[in-house]
């Protein structure tokens, strides 16, 4: 790594690849990269200090970046391998690293904390750097949503040996950390593009554990579908929201707060407050405080983070809050994830009509979980379905979003992603609005923002 002057990235639009690009900046590398399309956070990359393009073509690699010698080319698996600039780099012998090989090689030397899971690993990791950033104890992390209290998914620190880490399992990129402590929040089969079956799946997240170092500990939820493969010296630690080494006790739910009591194995601290006070968060907050507690954050710290913490963007987000109307944009894209948003916005606001917009990731994903998906949809109101993002997949025949369309039994409406504005622009009785899926109906938030702000004039 200390012969490297430039870092060139494929796919650098990522939310992984952009905290990478922005490390590498801040040590005073050259940056550069190729992504498909110009967004929000390419823009923000630029601005920088990188160099950025949105057409494959090896005519666009800027001439630091053609030094093998010098130049390490780091690169997304979601990348297709007929990518004319991935086939460049790998025909003239290039250094190509994977994004996990690499945030691997930086944190090695780290006291690395690692969260994973099917679902929440965002929302804890960015609580547990929040917590630690704030605490005698401080951080460098690499995280996989922009902190709304920083405005970026990397921390630096010069001076702490802690380094938060979310670790993620598609194409069993977390097997190339080096964890100190790990957090596993969920188990749930995802990617059975990449794993084929939940037994791989699973077999995946044991060899994860199998990683933690001696002397480091697994916090695990309570009662999951794993058995974690520790090696000597690993302290196994469960966690809940009602059990577990690490839970809650004495919730309140009320007036647009959340409070509990946060019970570890030496005892309780006393009146934890919920910065984005949403019932998912509490288990979200008792993994996170658990590592956090693990290492040495004393009970004021704790209180302190979690009733300041901002949350990241789009993970439970919202945009617009009043009393008349309400607008949350969330990045659920699993079944269980819906089910869990959905509840948490009827639970905060029982008495309104909920109106979701769901777009559904990846081809293959739909084809897993079509009845699961219905299911979950079916606990709105009403449902706006749009089409399939596909991400990085070909289409399947047979499998678009009518499949899940025809199996929901709210009220519904199918539409394409061009025609949603339109829509919303003619319903008159929105009051809770969430917008759901990890492709890129997020980039149409600003615009339905308006159309919703407007009618409170």
């Amino acid at each position: 790594m200390e012969n490297i002057k430039s870092v060139y990235f494929l796919g650098i639009g990522g939310i992984g690849m952009s905290n990478l690009a922005r490390y590498f900046l801040s040590k005073g590398k050259k940056v550069a990269g190729y992504d498909r399309a110009e967004t929000l956070l390419t823009q923000t990359l630029v601005q920088e200090g990188a160099s950025i393009h949105y057409d494959d073509n090896t005519n666009n690699i800027p001439t630091d970046f053609i030094d093998k010698d010098s130049t390490l080319v780091v690169y997304t698996p979601a990348l297709p391998s007929d990518s004319a600039e991935l086939q460049y780099f790998q025909q003239n012998n290039f250094d190509l690293k994977k994004r996990a090989q690499v945030l691997g090689l930086i944190t090695k030397s780290s006291k690395a904390l690692c969260c994973a899971g099917t679902h929440g690993k965002t929302t804890t990791s960015s609580m547990l750097a929040h917590i630690l950033k704030g605490s005698h104890l401080d951080c460098n992390a690499f995280l996989g949503g922009i902190l709304k209290n920083y405005g970026s998914n990397l921390m630096l620190s010069d001076t702490s040996e802690f380094t938060v880490v979310e670790a993620d399992e598609y194409d069993r990129s977390f097997h190339w950390l080096h964890p100190y402590m790990a957090l596993i929040t969920s188990v749930d089969p995802d990617h059975l593009d990449i794993y084929g079956t939940e037994a791989e799946y699973l077999k995946s997240f044991e060899k994860f554990t199998s990683l933690i170092q001696p002397g480091g500990a697994l916090v695990m939820k309570h009662n999951i579908k794993l058995s974690p493969k520790l090696v000597e010296g690993v302290r196994l630690y469960t966690y809940s929201i009602d059990r577990g080494d690490f839970h809650a006790e004495n919730i309140k739910v009320g007036g647009g707060t959340i409070r509990f009591d946060f019970v570890t194995p030496k005892g309780s601290i006393k009146n934890i407050e919920l910065g984005v006070p949403v019932r998912i968060n509490i288990e979200n907050g008792i993994g996170s405080m658990a590592l956090a507690w693990l290492n040495g954050t004393t009970d004021e710290e704790l209180r302190r983070a979690m009733a300041t913490f901002q949350g990241a963007k789009r993970r439970f987000d919202f945009l617009l809050k009043s009393d008349n109307l309400v607008m949350i944009d969330d990045y659920a894209h699993h079944p269980d994830e819906l089910s869990a948003s959905i509840s948490s916005v009827k639970e905060l606001y029982p008495d309104k009509k909920v109106l979701g917009v769901f777009q559904p990731h990846l081809y293959t994903r739909t084809r897993d979980f079509v009845d699961e998906f219905a299911r979950s949809l079916s606990l709105l109101d009403e449902l706006i379905l749009l089409d399939i993002y596909p991400a990085r997949e070909k289409p399947i025949e047979g499998i678009t979003s009518i499949v899940i369309f025809d199996k929901v039994t709210c009220k519904k409406t199918l539409c394409k992603k061009e025609e949603l504005l339109d829509i919303l622009e003619k319903k008159d009785d929105i009051e809770v609005l969430l917008t759901i899926g990890a492709g890129d109906i997020d980039r149409l938030l600003p615009e339905i923002k308006d159309i919703l702000e407007a009618r409170l004039k």
